[in-house]
């Protein structure tokens, strides 16, 4: 074919180069994008260099800054004063007390007047100035120095008078005067260009901390006793709650609110210890008016603070005053246990005045009030609930020692009664009627139903302990309370009920008629109950507990000795899987089977002490578990019940004195290969170390054990024929297990009846012949491991030459 083409081929038809002309053009369109691609890559070389960031300039050191000062100017000068007017006052001090005496009446009384008048006029001249920090420092040491001219004064002029009397006197004339004195600086006026206000802060504030004195001092002062000094201090509370009400400088605000919380608190904690260790009517009504007073001033700040916390947490405390001051009066003609219910029955009345036309917050305080009264009340009640509860358990170990004379007697085997709580049961009925019909916030109506029901529990419950009922009466009454209780919906209902059997399974341990006829009673009351779904898993498991007792109980009472009681309480794990076949919730179903395991568990340990009992239990126990094991979802109790028949079989040999292993593995090794046949027909994949290596080990190792500890040539015998036919299936059958397992215990089998004789070879042969024997068998065992290395490269090359 010619590659040669017509001088006149036409513009519209494309032009093929010969080969080589082709290649040529190839090349040079190659090389020219060689050439292009070395330029783009040294452009972008040279573009990354420029958009790299340049790097930072070497920082030269700079002079060194001057240090930051570390206090501020303010804070210095604040320091300086306050150091300042400190020494003048300890100087003052030192002065009036140490060199008084140096100097004559007139002296003193000039230097004295002087000083104190040079520096309460000072702080004016500061003022003025705007220097109101040394103002500030200069008047505190103005009004120290007023304190040492009262003292002065007492001591050059009324060295013989009351002195009690003077410190009223000085502190109402001085709480005046420091008063006057910062109420006429704070008129004065202050520069053009100060910043801050020219009044100071420290006289008023000071005139109200010394203002806590003159009321309690003239009361000392005119013979007043402890509850005339109790009024003075709650008077002096109420004016500073004034004071703090009506008072806009937030300096003297607070120190009212200190004085009115610190002196309102310790009015009334004296009013309280008043009214609790009154005697008399007379007592009482003056402790009462002092809580009446302290309540006044209560809800009148619960009336007047801003802030509906404050007003809430003032009105909660006039409340409880009240509760104090009207429970006071009604403690004196009363005993101790009565009184509590006084205070109840004034807490339970604050109720009344929620429900009236008053604010909020003070509605809310005074229910909070009331609140805290009745748990205070319930609080008082826990030991005669507590010692009825519990008090019980201690019949467990004074089983059938006879029935108490009573209900207390009954509840207080190892404990005491405690005092005072006769009228336990009122108070506890009482706040549950008030739950119950007092709350009726949707939020809150469902608990308060719930813990007005619990509190009813507690009442029947201690009812006949407090009123000391006779012992069967108690019974009766604890037992209509678990059938009243199982009668409700209610899922708290259902659980005191069975906390209530708890103590009433206690309880009936003293007698052994009321042990069979409660403990019968129970578990019919809750295997009912959880039938008609009552909490059916834990009432079913607390009624096949009870049935469990009752068979216990039972047989103790005919006289059975442990092991043949054992067989009466297997009819609890019978009827347990019987009932878990048959019930459709999972819960109660493995509850149900719990239980029954227990009280086989039980069974086991009480038939202990008679072999021949306890194979007998063991193999019923099997049998039960064999019968669960039918259940699709129970399959894997089968395994259990295969523990049990061998367990029951190992007993029965025990009790017959058998003392051959094989009649202890056979029984194991039997039902082990059986199932291991069955498991390889289903899978054939399955290792025969999986369904046989268990079972012939289990009996094929013991064996081998015994029979080189035996003497005689029977067990050999009859072990070698074993292993030998053990070996031949395995191999017939190609199975690894039997084979390995067979082989190796014929061979050590051999071993030991042949160990004599080989000991004799040896002992005739020389010394060499062992070591030689054994390179002989390292040479073999190394020309067939070479051999086989051959054999695989000579398949490597054969498979090589096929590639």
């Amino acid at each position: 074919m010619s590659y040669g083409g017509h001088a006149t081929t036409l513009r519209d038809m494309t032009h093929i180069p010969p080969p080589a002309v082709e290649l040529r053009i190839l090349d040079a369109e190659l090389h020219q994008l060689d050439a292009r691609r070395a330029q783009l890559l040294h452009r972008r070389a040279w573009l990354l260099t420029v958009l790299q960031p340049a790097r930072p300039a070497p920082v030269t050191p700079s002079p060194a800054a001057p240090p930051r000062p570390e206090a501020s100017a303010p804070s210095v000068q604040n320091v300086l004063l306050l150091l300042g007017a400190a020494l003048l006052t300890l100087a003052a001090i030192a002065f009036t007390l140490v060199s008084w005496g140096s100097m004559g009446i007139a002296g003193r009384a000039l230097v004295l007047g002087a000083v104190t008048l040079a520096t309460l006029g000072a702080p004016v001249a500061l003022l003025r100035r705007g220097l109101r920090s040394t103002a500030e420092s200069l008047a505190g040491l103005g009004l120290v120095l007023t304190l040492l001219d009262a003292y002065a004064l007492h001591e050059v002029a009324f060295p013989d008078g009351d002195g009690m009397t003077f410190a009223a006197a000085a502190a109402t004339l001085l709480a005046a005067l420091w008063a006057a004195y910062g109420i006429g600086t704070a008129a004065l006026p202050g520069p053009a260009s100060a910043q801050d206000s020219p009044t100071l802060r420290l006289p008023l504030p000071a005139a109200l901390v010394l203002a806590q004195l003159p009321l309690i001092l003239w009361v000392i002062a005119a013979g007043g006793g402890l509850r005339t000094s109790t009024a003075a201090v709650l008077v002096t509370a109420v004016i500073d709650m004034l004071v703090a009400l009506r008072v806009s400088p937030k300096a003297v605000r607070f120190v009212a609110v200190g004085g009115a919380f610190g002196m309102g608190g310790w009015g009334v904690l004296a009013a309280g210890l008043i009214s609790l260790s009154a005697a008399g009517p007379g007592a009482a009504a003056q402790a009462t008016a002092l809580l009446i007073l302290a309540a006044a001033g209560a809800f009148s700040a619960a009336w007047l603070v801003p802030g509906p916390g404050l007003r809430t947490g003032t009105a909660a405390t006039g409340g409880l005053l009240v509760v104090a001051a009207l429970g006071g009066v009604l403690r004196v003609p009363l005993p101790y246990e009565w009184a509590v219910l006084g205070y109840l029955a004034c807490g339970i009345g604050l109720l009344a005045l929620v429900r009236g036309a008053l604010p909020e917050p003070v509605r809310r305080g005074l229910g909070q009030a009331s609140a805290a009264v009745q748990g205070i009340a319930l609080l008082l009640t826990l030991p005669a609930v507590a010692t009825t509860l519990f008090g019980p358990a201690a019949w467990v170990s004074h089983i059938w020692s006879g029935a108490p004379d009573d209900a207390r007697a009954a509840a207080t085997m190892d404990i005491p009664w405690p005092t005072h709580e006769t009228t336990a049961p009122l108070v506890l009925i009482a706040v549950a009627t008030v739950l119950a019909l007092a709350v009726r916030s949707t939020a809150w109506r469902q608990r308060a139903l719930a813990a007005a029901l619990t509190l009813a529990w507690m009442t029947a419950m201690i009812t006949p302990t407090t009123l000391q009922l006779p012992y069967t009466i108690g019974l009766l009454v604890d037992g209509l309370i678990v059938v009243a209780l199982l009668s409700l919906t209610h899922r708290i209902a259902t659980a005191l009920a069975l906390g209530t059997s708890l103590v009433l399974a206690a309880l009936s341990l003293a007698s052994e008629p009321a042990t069979l006829a409660v403990l019968a009673s129970l578990t019919a009351l809750l295997a009912g109950a959880a039938w008609r779904g009552r909490l059916a898993p834990v009432s079913a498991g607390f009624s096949l507990g009870y049935a469990t007792a009752l068979a216990c109980a039972a047989g103790a009472a005919l006289d059975w000795q442990p092991q043949h009681v054992a067989l009466l309480v297997l009819a609890v794990p019978v009827t347990a899987a019987l009932l878990a076949a048959r019930l459709a919730d999972p819960v109660t179903t493995l509850v149900v089977e719990l239980s029954g395991a227990v009280a086989g568990l039980l069974a086991i340990g009480l038939a202990g002490a008679e072999l021949p009992i306890l194979a007998l239990v063991l193999a019923l126990c099997g049998v039960i578990a064999a019968g669960t094991a039918l259940r699709p979802e129970r399959r894997t109790v089968g395994y259990a019940a295969a523990v049990l028949f061998v367990l029951a079989t190992w007993v029965r040999l025990s009790a017959w004195d058998v003392g051959s292993p094989e009649a202890y593995t056979l029984a194991v090794t039997v039902p082990a290969l059986l199932v291991g046949v069955l498991r390889r027909r289903r899978d054939p994949s399955a290792s025969s170390w999986t369904a046989y290596g268990p079972g012939l080990a289990a009996t094929l190792a013991p064996s081998l054990l015994a029979a080189w500890a035996d003497a005689h040539w029977t067990r050999p015998l009859l072990l070698g024929t074993a292993a030998l036919a053990v070996t031949l299936i395995g191999a017939r059958h190609r199975l690894q297990a039997p084979l390995v397992l067979g082989g190796a215990t014929l061979v050590l089998d051999t071993l030991h009846e042949l160990a004599p004789y080989l000991a004799q070879v040896v002992g005739a042969l020389p010394r060499w012949a062992p070591p030689a024997l054994a390179g002989v068998l390292l040479l073999a065992l190394g020309a067939t491991y070479e051999q086989r290395i051959r054999d695989a490269r000579r398949v490597r090359e054969v498979l090589g030459k096929m590639n």
